[in-house]
């Protein structure tokens, strides 16, 4: 039965009417909202590459149910910095991390609410413990280090 809800995502509110009350809030951003950043990978909490935050906590939106982000504030890699000037942004271009770029928008916000929870070094990194098909973890190392 569809639903008409109400969420802050990067400071803005988005009403959309979803089809369902079940839907995960990864396909509300990618699908209702048109924010892309977010990526599907597996489906079940393991990849990262969905993670954004909701109320400054990490969430993987691939099984966050999107009907309990109501009330909250949602940020995706979208919402970080306009002009990519985030200190996990910067460190991630400065240590050229990315090379298909597909999962880094997860670990990228994973890494930002690891600093948000006032999270260092180790911490920053075992948080950041996402998968990544080109093996770019040692680039990631060396950003989460330069933190």
């Amino acid at each position: 039965m569809a639903s008409t809800i109400t969420l802050n995502v990067n400071n803005q509110n988005y009403t959309v009417t979803i089809p369902s009350t079940g839907i995960p809030l990864l396909w509300v951003l990618r699908d209702f909202i048109g924010l892309t950043g977010t990526k599907y990978g597996c489906g079940i909490e393991v990849c990262g590459a969905c993670t954004v935050m909701v109320d400054g906590q990490r969430e993987h939106a691939c099984v966050f149910n999107a009907t309990s982000a109501v009330g909250k504030k949602v940020v995706t890699v979208e919402g970080l910095s306009t002009d990519n000037s985030h200190p996990v942004q910067k460190a991630w271009v400065d240590n050229q991390v990315p090379q298909c770029g597909y999962c880094q928008p997860g670990m990228i916000m994973a890494a930002a609410a690891s600093i948000r929870a006032n999270h260092h070094g180790t911490e920053i990194l075992n948080d950041c413990k996402h998968l990544c098909v080109c093996g770019t973890y040692q680039r990631i190392k060396l950003a989460v280090t330069a933190l």
